[in-house]
């Protein structure tokens, strides 16, 4: 049986998203279970990660790879850290050091900070990103000298918390100390919508303390749905191509959809919509109800496709073939 759902990934530093997909296409390759030609299963993923940030990747393979695109649009939680007194060209560790200051801020002014980059937010992608101008990636552009000019862009902090070790744990003189003297770093958890930058954030919140910085670390711990209680390493993920069982890894196709109900169809209901036709809301057993997206499964669980309810006509989103 071909395998379809998500193999969730702790990605390590220094390798990329494309390189992950790579190796998720060995492991099953190497495992017998890729399959060739018209039946080659499809592997994508879902929401790039920097090659020097680490965390949670979402790895879609076969029929879920449907749903890499609403996995784009999925809210994200990072743990990134500021070192406090550089900036760079490329805002994280990587890159030439372009300003310097000697101001360091307190803890108490962090605090105080955070609160103006909580909400909808302005923010300047970096000019070392992946987003294009004018059909050529920016990173491409900043790379060859060529001088580009990263425009404004809304995006959502839903939340934005400081974590200070100290804090926790530390006796009162310590705990005084890191209140009263200048930070080198700070470490912060941010729930953020789709198109945001850590990095940009970063920089953004150094610069409104009277300071520069950068991103010195990087880690996310949840992208959808996914946090990192189920991700694998990339030493577990090999034990797939050398003959492991992929079900001990592989979340269900409907895990990524777990922030929307499921409903069961009768198998004529089922065979109408795999064949791309609609259904009346009446026609539903049991009269669900439903409103917007839902997840049609046949009584027996199986995935039948992401649909939708609009006035009355319950519509295919994306068909799945399993």
């Amino acid at each position: 049986m071909k395998p379809h759902g998500w193999i969730i990934l702790d990605k390590p530093l220094e390798l990329g998203s494309t390189q992950a997909v790579g190796a998720v296409k060995r492991n099953l390759r190497e495992a017998g279970l890729l399959g060739k030609g018209k039946d080659k299963l499809k592997v994508g993923h879902g929401g790039t990660l920097d090659p020097l940030a680490t965390g949670v990747l979402p790895i879609a393979i076969g029929e879920a790879t449907k749903l890499c695109g609403r996995m784009l649009d999925a809210s994200k939680i990072y743990e990134f850290t500021i070192g406090f007194g550089t900036e760079t060209e490329t805002l994280d560790v990587e890159g030439a050091v372009t300003e310097t200051s000697d101001h360091r801020p307190t803890l108490a002014e962090v605090e105080a900070i955070l609160p103006r980059f909580t909400g909808p937010i302005e923010q300047i992608p970096p000019k070392y990103s992946a987003l294009k101008i004018d059909g050529k990636r920016a990173y491409d552009l900043a790379r060859a000298g060529v001088a580009v000019e990263m425009k404004l862009r809304g995006v959502t902090i839903f939340s934005l918390t400081g974590r200070h070790p100290e804090l926790v744990s530390g006796p009162r003189e310590v705990l005084k100390q890191v209140q009263d003297d200048g930070l080198s770093e700070i470490t912060l958890i941010a729930e953020v919508s789709k198109g945001t930058y850590i990095r940009s954030l970063a920089r953004d919140i150094a610069r409104a303390l009277d300071t520069v910085g950068h991103v010195t670390m990087l880690r996310r711990t949840k992208a959808g749905p996914f946090t990192l209680e189920r991700a694998i390493s990339l030493d577990k993920l090999n034990e797939i191509g050398k003959g492991a069982d992929i079900t001990d890894y592989l979340l269900p196709l409907e895990a990524g959809l777990d922030d929307i109900p499921a409903f069961d169809l009768t198998p004529d209901q089922a065979k109408l919509l795999r064949q791309g036709m609609t259904l009346d809301e009446q026609e539903m057993i049991g009269n669900p109800a439903l409103n917007g997206l839902f997840l049609a499964t046949e009584s027996h669980g199986s995935p039948v496709a992401l649909a939708e309810l609009v006035d009355g006509t319950v519509k295919v989103v994306r068909g799945f073939n399993m």
